[in-house]
Parts: structure tokens; C-alpha cells; sequence
């Protein structure tokens, strides 16, 4: 989400101002008569002030896409990290503040053409106290969409015609050795709220068809019990995406989790993820000499040995990719009253 740089209610006014008074000058030096000329000034600057600030506040409102316009993802994305009410308020707040700003730009245009030239510079001085009174009443908002801004910077660019494929698995069971493996590139590295080291993107194309692998770190490496409500959350976000889950093994344990563990992790995602296929990935299998303490956790259709850092089994990771199809997500049509 593209946010423009917010100014704060400080820097806001003293550009309507700064702009309302080199107008005003300007129109100092042209001829109008001595009795209409004080107040074609400082009806100038009153008005050339208000549009400036109009202006500004337009600018942010039309850059900010309607939340409810974007795909579910980020919908959720946005709500993780910042709060969607929160951001629907701070919005709210700046048209709010654009509707006084029109109707006070209208109120003392009018005053100053209807006063006396000598009060034309009282009535300007009292509508720039309430031009100011207004934005600064919507610093918490102005305030809010700066953290917003800094916050949304990174989000994670997705495809969303792209077969998705979520990775899953414990830390250092291999995820980022086979995203590199499959996509044949560095990832892109995005920031994703509350992992520590951000979601990795990589992308491949196999048979014209776009794929899209997406590993998380820190989202789905623990056991659900153990992840917070804004985790929790996090996962259901990834759930707008994933048309297949690539949950990696650490055959070896070398990763310092016993099988027992990753199984139930596995189990875990699974009942989350329940409508999503599930591929199993037994990795550093080159570490292993004696399978067969791996049988108990083996499901013969849907389990592929590999390993990852040798590229091993990349091929029939591939070949179950190929038939993975895209989910479709779109919502049903509400049936037409007339038909029944």
C-alpha cells in the first residue's frame, strides 16, 4: 500500500499559509480599487490557504486504496500490522477535515466580500485560527498514518495468478535451501508482521504456468498452542494464498526437533490449513543411513525423500507441483431474486 509522505499539522499549516501569503502579495501589486483592494487580499489568502491544505489532504485520501477493494491478503496484512479501523478512523478524520476546510474556505470568502475593507484583516486572522483549529485536531490521525506508512513500506508483493505454495516446517529443517532449489534464484526478502526475519518469495515458471513459493519464518515453524491470537491471525492471512503446503522434515533431527514433534506440528497445520493439499518433504536424507525408524511417519502417497542442499528429489518435488491447481477463491454471486 502506497502511502505518501504525511506532513504533520505544524508542517500542513505552514505551507497553506506560507502559499495563502504569496498570493496575497502578489495581488498587492496589481490595480484595484483602494476600497476592494484590502479585501481581494485577504479573501485571496484565506481561500489560496484552505486549497492548499485541501489539496495536501486530497492527495492522501485519493493515494489510499478503499480497504475493502483490496484482496483479502492484504486486507489482513493491513489488520495485523496497523488495524483496518484504526486506519479506516484516520481517514475518516482527514475527509472530515477537508469538509470544514471547503466550508470555512466558503464562510469567510463570503465574510471578507461582505465586510468593510478595514475588517477584511480581522475576519481572515479568525479564519486561520479555525483553519488551525481544525487540522490540528487531527494530529493523532495525521500521526497514525506516518506509523502506518513506515509500517507498510515492505509489504510483500504477491502474485496473485501465480500458483502458491506455502512452506512449513521447523526452523532450520531446510525451508530456504529448497525455495533456492526450486526457483533456481535468491528470494525476495519481504517484511511479514511478526517473524523476525520477514516472509522469502522466490519464483519459478514451469509449463507457462507461474509459481509462486512463499517460505515464513517464524509463523509456521512452532506448535499452534504456543502462537499468539496476532500469530494465529498471521496464518489465516497465508491462508488467502496457498493452494498447495510443502511441509519439510528434518529426517536427521539435526534441527534439535525429534519426528514426534514435527509430526504434530504437521498434524497442527493440517487441521488449520484443512482444505489445503499437504506434500511432505523428508529432507537431509544424505545425513541418513537406516530408514527405517522414518516408517511410522511416512505416507507413502504423498511423502518424497530428498536433499535439499544436494538437490535431491527437486525433480519429484516439481512433479507433484505440476499438478497442483489453483484454488478458487471468489466468492459465490448472491443468486438473482427473479430466479427461484
Amino acid at each position: 500500500m502506497m502511502i505518501p509522505t504525511i506532513p504533520t499539522p505544524q508542517e500542513l499549516l505552514d505551507k497553506g499559509f506560507s502559499r495563502g501569503k504569496k498570493q496575497a502579495d502578489l495581488m498587492r501589486g496589481q490595480k484595484i480599487p483602494k476600497h476592494l483592494k484590502g479585501k481581494r487580499i485577504e479573501e485571496r489568502r484565506v481561500v489560496t490557504s484552505c486549497q492548499v491544505i485541501k489539496d495536501k489532504l486530497k492527495s492522501i485520501l485519493d493515494a489510499v486504496p478503499e480497504i475493502e477493494s483490496l484482496h483479502p491478503f492484504y486486507q489482513d496484512y493491513i489488520d495485523i500490522t496497523v488495524g483496518v479501523d484504526d486506519m479506516k478512523q484516520a481517514l475518516g478524520a482527514l475527509n472530515w477535515a477537508y469538509g470544514i476546510i471547503t466550508q470555512l474556505e466558503k464562510e469567510y470568502g463570503s465574510k471578507i466580500r461582505k465586510n468593510p475593507s478595514e475588517r477584511a484583516t480581522a475576519i481572515q486572522k479568525q479564519a486561520y485560527g479555525r483553519i488551525a483549529s481544525v487540522v490540528n485536531k487531527i494530529k493523532k490521525d495525521l500521526d497514525f498514518l506516518d506509523f502506518a506508512k513506515q509500517n507498510l513500506r515492505n509489504m510483500p508483493t504477491i502474485d496473485f495468478d501465480a500458483t502458491t505454495i506455502v512452506i512449513a516446517g521447523f526452523p532450520n529443517v531446510g525451508k530456504s535451501t529448497l525455495l533456492r532449489q526450486i526457483t533456481g534464484a535468491d528470494p525476495q526478502v519481504a517484511n511479514y508482521p511478526f517473524t523476525t526475519k520477514g516472509i522469502q518469495i522466490g519464483h519459478t515458471e514451469r509449463h507457462w504456468k507461474s509459481i509462486q513459493i512463499i517460505d515464513t519464518p517464524g509463523l509456521l515453524d512452532r506448535p499452534v498452542l504456543e502462537m499468539n491470537d496476532i500469530e494465529m491471525n498471521a496464518i489465516v492471512a497465508l491462508e488467502h494464498l496457498a493452494d498447495a503446503i510443502l511441509f519439510i522434515f528434518d529426517a536427521s533431527e539435526t534441527c534439535g526437533f525429534h519426528l514426534d514433534n514435527q509430526f504434530n506440528l504437521l498434524k497442527q497445520i493440517e487441521k488449520i490449513f484443512s482444505e489445503i493439499p499437504v506434500v511432505c518433504l523428508f529432507n537431509k536424507m544424505d545425513l541418513i543411513e537406516d530408514t527405517e525408524y522414518l516408517k511410522e511417519y511416512i505416507d507413502d502417497e504423498n511423502s518424497i525423500f530428498i536433499s535439499a542442499i544436494e538437490g535431491e528429489g527437486i525433480e519429484k518435488i516439481n512433479a507433484k507441483i505440476d499438478k497442483i491447481k489453483k484454488i478458487d477463491r471468489m466468492p459465490e454471486e448472491e443468486p438473482d431474486d427473479e430466479y427461484y
